[in-house]
């Protein structure tokens, strides 16, 4: 593939209609001229999607079951893009996402690709590039920071990509069967990775594919990362083991795994977010699911060879990529203008300092615009000093360079 691929970005959404919307509107400002959008929701992120303004130009599928490998293979089903993109309904990508992750598929050897991750607080990275062997168990990689390293599989591990920023030429989906539905949540990218290393596919790594991941709450986990319920956990290690391990190592695999997700929920519970009886009916219930699991059906899926429908690209037009700054203070009149300037078509990032030595924080705001909000002298990276005294122009100019490729600022 020599030119740039033609794309399709596929969004699984469930439980999280403003979420999903967020993203959307997001991906409206993906500065990338041939992707399409399908959209697999549940009829509540049906009904939000219809009321959105662009929602003519999605491709959007209605799916009912809590069960994200079926979800996807519907969406890779109906996407027509040479390259099948992924990203989470919590999660939005930044401006440059899709010109940053499709520039590994130039070469024809690399079948998947997959960027960094930004989590909640904007700006420390949640995941980055790692390998991952047949028990489950991740390593970092060392990868260049500036450019797409390609990575052709050695040994017994896989590449890493994170469903929520990752990539996969369709034909190579098609040939592996999708995702395998025996993992309705829970490692059902960790099995593709191992399934493409297994094939003797080769992944490429791009740090500055961004995306920013929200967690956002849902039945199996609260708002602050805190389990509800650990059924599928357990029910996706059972069919991973009986995909990926030998039989003599589940016994021993499975009591590592049952004393960390212990040892998770008894920190929870340290900390108050969780009483000792919520402990006893997490680890029951993770029980029940690996014991479910292991006789749950896992294998190939149907994915249709041929798309369903046509590709259909999302309109895009250039768009200016603008920065606002102002003290803290100012925040309402700025923030009125970012709005005004987004919905006008701009890229737009606001930063709002105030004079303390507060951490900063980044979000995607509701209406369309990047916002930072922090301590003049405070940290931004959390390997940062906690203090720095400089000038409001000199820290305005550091913050834009940090993202200035991502958002596509020109310095």
């Amino acid at each position: 593939m020599t030119t740039q691929p033609l794309v399709s970005v596929v969004v699984v959404s469930r439980d999280r209609p403003e979420a999903l919307c967020r993203c959307l509107v997001g991906l409206t400002q993906v500065q990338y001229s041939d992707f399409e959008v399908v959209v697999v929701a549940d009829p509540e992120g049906m009904r939000a999607v219809a009321d959105l303004p662009f929602a003519g130009d999605l491709k959007v599928v209605e799916f009912d079951r809590p069960n994200i490998s079926e979800a996807r293979n519907l969406g890779i089903s109906h996407a027509a893009g040479d390259v099948i993109a992924f990203i989470d309904d919590d999660a939005v990508p930044e401006p440059s996402w899709l010109t940053f992750l499709m520039a590994p598929f130039a070469r024809e050897q690399v079948a998947a690709s997959g960027g960094f991750v930004r989590g909640r607080n904007g700006i420390s990275y949640q995941w980055m590039a790692r390998s991952v062997s047949s028990d489950g168990v991740t390593e970092p990689l060392e990868v260049n920071a500036r450019r797409a390293t390609i990575l052709t599989p050695k040994g017994r591990r896989a590449t890493k990509t994170e469903g929520t920023n990752m990539a996969v030429r369709r034909d190579v989906l098609v040939a592996l069967e999708g995702f395998d539905p025996g993992f309705a949540f829970f490692l059902d990218e960790t099995d593709l990775n191992l399934r493409l290393m297994q094939a003797g596919h080769a992944t490429a790594i791009v740090p500055l594919a961004e995306v920013h991941h929200g967690y956002a709450a849902s039945p199996r986990r609260r708002f602050d990362r805190v389990p509800r319920d650990l059924f599928d956990i357990g029910a996706s290690w059972a069919v991973f083991q009986r995909k990926h391990l030998p039989e003599k190592d589940r016994p021993a695999h499975w009591r590592a795994l049952r004393v960390s997700e212990r040892k998770r929920a008894l920190r929870h519970m340290v900390a108050g977010r969780l009483q000792p009886a919520d402990v006893r009916q997490l680890m029951a219930r993770l029980d029940q699911g690996y014991g479910q699991g292991m006789a749950r059906k896992r294998g190939g899926a149907a994915v249709s060879r041929s798309p369903v429908s046509p590709f259909r690209p999302i309109p895009v037009a250039p768009r200016k990529s603008v920065v606002l700054s102002g003290r803290s203070w100012q925040r309402k009149a700025l923030r009125k203008e970012a709005a005004e300037r987004c919905a006008a078509g701009e890229i737009v990032t606001l930063i709002l300092l105030s004079p303390t030595a507060l951490f900063h924080h980044v979000r995607f705001t509701d209406a369309g615009f990047w916002e930072q909000t922090g301590g003049l002298f405070g940290r931004a990276e959390r390997s940062d000093p906690p203090f720095r005294l400089e000038s409001f122009a000199t820290r305005v100019k550091r913050e834009v360079r940090r993202v200035a490729d991502q958002r596509r600022i020109q310095l």
